[in-house]
């Protein structure tokens, strides 16, 4: 078995699966792009959800990927097991539609086992199967797999709600008898708690559209089916590098190092608060180097209670009285930058961000300690009742170890049946809030599979004549549309934009039909809403053209939002990030990551500066070219566009970005740029509303008549 560092197993796992063909798709934010199932992207399949339910197309139907993480589901474990983190990364292979169990079973044991790559001893292995899945097991037999390292359990079947799952086969490192006794197998069969066998591979084989009101046996075969793979870097890791735990890994020691000299205390007295302290910072890290700040609410609150957990361990554990978690950040960026090199733009303001909170925290639990003495003198007895106790937590974030500490010096004791009562009510009330289910969307393989060919010519006609050349309900294809009736269209050449990169598409009220909304198909066609007015038939012959008025306001709002980017980046500094934009004919709206508040001059320099950008009349440059080459040029990416090899940029004076939108000509056609409204809108995204041209006239005009 090699030993390896972190970096090493990262590069040898993204490059094995290179050799088989497979697309390296780069890490994403941890902040999900149009998920508001999650909080946070917490597995590598994450981000490749679109992919696997059929909505888009991969760049490749075979993916690898190694994604940055954040699980927060088993805190309370962190620092206790040898291997649960709150910020972890996962290695991951995929298959869409592609190879399935013979390539995946093949590959994993090579990977695995061969000198070449990890080399590990088949015998130090042990394989989990759902025992209905007889496929699976023969194939590891066929490997060389013998029988008494081949476990099945009703376990092995991954789903989460609606949508694509399966039977999964799950790979054990056993670390023997030294750390546990127990028969291996016993503890894998009733998946008992231990450090001996670590799992460190999962393979998923997503076959069936599963439904929770039907059986298992029920469930109807997928008509593309997965591979959807997770290995724990961090679990390897500990495994090739031969170590007790994660935390005594290469990826831990520049941390542990740093806290020890910071504090001036040792790892080996004190291994549960420097193991807690660790993990937890790489998680502020990465989050706030992603946009998020600590708050109240949604993903800033877990992020909040990350640190604050933290700095609970160095309060009490080893005495740490001042803010000293911010130094430590080094030593992330330090051991992470070799894959993550934009953590180094943003090292400052991640500093800053934590230094503030653990002043507001140390505050806090300084009043908490007066909360508590006032509390005491009104207890009758030596019991601190547990609605006290769980008070001083909920109300004023004082941690109950902290009170149980504080108690004792004065010969009391608090009652924690009581507090783990009324926390458990707690967090009853958070399950009970949660409303969306993470999960993958049911495959539509009716839609994905249109590979009619059908052409955009909007960036230069607006109306065109052209031919129906498909009809469909969304289920099935159709012959011919009823006036009256509702249903989609594909035209063989469209004037229509299609909803993307936050434009929204272009509508029209003919005579014909009335068009309500234009997507994207994953094939790439626009597919038309339409209401028809008349009959209309497949391979029919007709002239479409679009609303032209509600066009040119949506290029002016565009436009606009690219020289407010621009703005942004010059006046606020390049750590803002795109978070977000959506523009129509009424106005344009653009979110944006930024730790703080913006005051109204800065917004006003901002207004200034984007109305001098439309004053110096600059064409807008529109070039094709490869994405080095957008790269080298300095070009911006637009929020969660998928881009090709071949990108289309737009420059307008300073401001270059990708975008597949339309645009004005030149920029002097904007007019007139207004900030109406400037907020946040959490979790350290903020968001601007602002209006061009006439809407600027209308929008004043309309203000003027409310105050009369």
């Amino acid at each position: 078995m090699k030993n390896l560092t972190t970096n090493e197993i990262r590069t040898l796992w993204l490059e094995f699966w290179k050799e088989k063909e497979h697309y390296v798709v780069e890490p994403k934010s941890l902040v999900p792009k149009n998920d508001n199932s999650l909080l946070f992207i917490n597995s590598g399949v994450a981000t490749l959800k679109n992919y696997l339910s059929g909505k888009e197309n991969p760049p490749n139907n075979r993916l690898v990927n190694s994604q940055k993480s954040i699980r927060t589901n088993d805190i309370e474990n962190v620092g206790i097991t040898a291997r649960h983190h709150t910020m972890f990364e996962m290695l991951g292979n995929f298959s869409i539609g592609d190879y399935f169990k013979k390539e995946a079973i093949a590959w994993g044991y090579e990977l695995l086992t061969s000198s070449k790559y990890f080399d590990m001893d088949v015998n130090d292995l042990y394989f989990t199967v759902h025992p209905d899945d007889t496929e699976s097991y023969n194939l590891w037999l066929e490997q060389g797999v013998k029988e008494e390292r081949i476990v099945k359990t009703y376990d092995n079947f991954w789903e989460i709600g609606k949508g694509p799952g399966g039977p999964n086969t799950e790979i054990f490192f056993d670390r023997g008898e030294e750390y546990d006794k127990r028969d291996v197998r016993k503890l894998l069969e009733e998946d008992l708690e231990n450090d001996r066998a670590i799992e460190i591979w999962n393979i998923v084989f997503s076959q069936y559209n599963c439904d929770p009101e039907l059986e298992h046996k029920d469930y109807p075969e997928l008509p593309q089916k997965n591979i959807d793979t997770g290995m724990g870097l961090e679990r390897m890791a500990c495994v090739l590098q031969n170590v007790e735990t994660n935390f005594e890994t290469d990826n831990f020691k520049v941390i542990m190092d740093d806290i020890s000299k910071i504090t001036n205390t040792t790892y080996i007295e004190n291994k549960k608060a420097y193991r807690i302290i660790a993990d937890h910072i790489r998680s502020l890290t990465f989050a706030i180097a992603d946009g998020v700040i600590p708050t109240n609410e949604g993903r800033g609150y877990v992020i909040r209670r990350i640190l604050r957990r933290a700095v609970k361990y160095a309060y009490i554990d080893l005495n740490i009285k001042e803010p000293f978690l911010y130094n430590l950040i080094d030593a992330v960026v330090k051991q992470m930058e070799f894959y993550y090199p934009y953590l180094n733009e943003h090292v400052e303001s991640v500093k800053e961000t934590v230094k503030k909170e653990e002043e507001r925290f140390l505050q806090t639990l300084n009043e908490g300690i007066k909360h508590f003495e006032k509390n005491i003198k009104e207890i009758d007895g030596k019991i601190i009742p547990g609605e006290v106790a769980f008070k001083l937590y909920d109300t004023y974030g004082f941690p109950v170890e902290l009170t149980e500490e504080l108690a004792e010096e004065k010969n009391l004791k608090v009652d924690l049946e009581v507090y783990e009562k009324e926390l458990e009510k707690q967090k009853q009330r958070a399950r009970d809030a949660r409303k969306n289910i993470s999960g993958i969307d049911v495959q539509n393989n009716f839609l994905k599979t249109i590979d009619i060919e059908s052409k955009f010519v909007g960036y230069t006609q607006t109306k065109v004549d052209t031919e129906v050349v498909f009809i469909t309900d969304g289920n099935e294809e159709l012959n011919k549309i009823n006036a009256g009736e509702k249903a989609f269209i594909i035209l063989k050449e469209t004037p229509f934009y299609a909803t993307s990169g936050g434009q929204k598409c272009d509508l029209a009220n003919t005579d014909l039909f009335e068009v309500i909304n234009v997507t994207k198909l994953a094939n790439g066609q626009h597919l038309h809403e339409v209401i028809a007015k008349k009959d209309i038939a497949k391979k029919e012959s007709i002239e479409v053209e679009i609303d032209v008025n509600r066009r040119n306001k949506i290029k002016k709002n565009h436009s606009a939002t690219h020289l407010l980017h621009y703005s942004l980046s010059k006046i606020l500094g390049d750590q803002i990030s795109q978070a977000g934009s959506d523009q129509d004919d009424k106005r344009t709206r653009f979110d944006y990551t930024y730790n703080g508040e913006i005051t109204k001059e800065k917004l006003n320099t901002i207004q200034k500066d984007v109305n001098e950008q439309i004053g110096l009349a600059n064409d807008s440059i529109i070039k094709e070219m490869t994405i080095d080459e957008a790269k080298n040029l300095g070009a911006k990416a637009q929020f969660d566009e998928k881009y090709g090899n071949v990108v289309r940029v737009i420059q307008m004076g300073e401001s270059i970005e990708l975008c597949g939108g339309t645009h004005v000509e030149n920029t002097k056609e904007i007019e007139k740029f207004l900030i109406v409204s400037e907020q946040s809108i959490g979790s350290g995204v903020r968001r601007i509303e602002a209006l061009t041209a006439d809407l600027v006239e209308d929008y004043s005009n309309e203000k003027i008549s409310n105050m009369e």
